[in-house]
């Protein structure tokens, strides 16, 4: 065990984000990616302090995970992710961003351990830090603080169950990394799985060769609805490729029957009035398969990203 160090706030440790994981369980565990707020959580002079990445005061707010912590070792510093829970069970960014309602499930899941009673753990490997974090700390926390338990399956099981539960996505952390204050190393490492279906192409954001961003959306009976707009996804191939079978679709007139939007929205996915002059509109024909990550409150899509062209369906069948 590591040297005294004095308690306080440390900047947690943060995730490479990869498109594909490492599958090699002997040098890698691997968890869920809870989709919240990541949390410092320290207590000292007898006092539990709980802090966001940026060292914002989290006390007030989450009480009820303070309390849950009131038992932690005196002079520890651990790390996790505070979440809700949507109305299907599943952690939902969207319900924490929205979360002033008492009857909103909040939860903090710890993982790591960065001190012990004032011992500094960043030099141990992520193995033993885990195993200190099971018997020294586990045993101190109540609800609504839980355990991030390793996820004991192939990481190809485990891809398949996170697609098939609608979960956000996996972690792999490297066994015998230490704990790397404020940096992204590459030791940790995180993969999102996202939500996808058709939706079809209705216009785009100007950009400087090409386009910036596709605008689409899906018909309600015999109205298209503006969904999101997405600048993920793309090769300098494929936009090349995308554009030249825009322009022979080119409108003047939108084709969404919910636009303009009032307001910007929270996650920037709304299209102003202002904002609709930064668009070229087309023939709503196309369709795209897109990755998400959720339907926000305001009916719009968090975290997209565009797939591929479905010349396999017809854009009327997309509801």
């Amino acid at each position: 065990m590591g040297s005294r160090t004095r308690v306080g706030f440390i900047e947690p440790m943060l995730l490479l984000r990869t498109d594909k994981l490492p599958d090699d369980p002997a040098r890698w565990s691997y968890q869920l990616k809870l989709d919240g707020y990541r949390a410092i959580a320290f207590k000292t002079g007898g006092k539990v302090h709980l802090r966001s990445r940026n060292d914002n005061d989290f006390n007030a707010r989450y009480s009820k995970v303070v309390r849950g912590l009131a038992k932690l070792p005196n002079e520890t510093v651990i790390d996790g992710e505070l979440i809700a829970l949507a109305d299907d069970g599943r952690p939902s960014f969207n319900a924490l961003q929205n979360s002033g309602a008492a009857s909103t499930p909040i939860l903090y899941f710890v993982f790591d351990v960065v001190v012990l009673e004032g011992r500094d753990l960043t030099g141990d490997t992520f193995d033993r830090r885990r195993e200190i974090l099971e018997r020294k700390i586990v045993p101190t926390l109540a609800e609504p603080v839980r355990y991030a338990a390793a996820l004991d399956a192939s990481l190809g099981d485990l891809i398949h169950s996170v697609k098939a539960q609608g979960l956000e996505g996996l972690v792999a952390k490297r066994r015998d990394s230490r704990y790397e204050p404020g940096l992204r190393s590459g030791a940790w490492m995180k993969m999102r799985i996202n939500q996808g279906q058709e939706f079809i192409i209705g216009g785009y954001t100007f950009g400087t060769k090409t386009f910036d961003a596709l605008i689409f959306g899906y018909y309600d009976g015999t109205r298209l609805i503006y969904a999101a707009r997405t600048r993920n996804g793309f090769t300098p191939a494929v936009r090349a490729q995308l554009f030249k079978k825009f322009q022979p679709l080119k409108i003047a007139e939108c084709p969404f029957a919910n636009l303009p939007e009032a307001k910007s929205g929270r996650w920037g996915q709304g299209l102003t009035k202002a904002k609709m002059a930064e668009c070229q509109w087309l023939k709503p024909v196309l369709v795209g398969q897109f990755e998400f990550l959720e339907w926000t409150g305001d009916n719009h899509l968090r975290h997209t990203r565009f797939i591929s062209l479905r010349e396999d369906k017809n854009a009327r069948d997309v509801k």
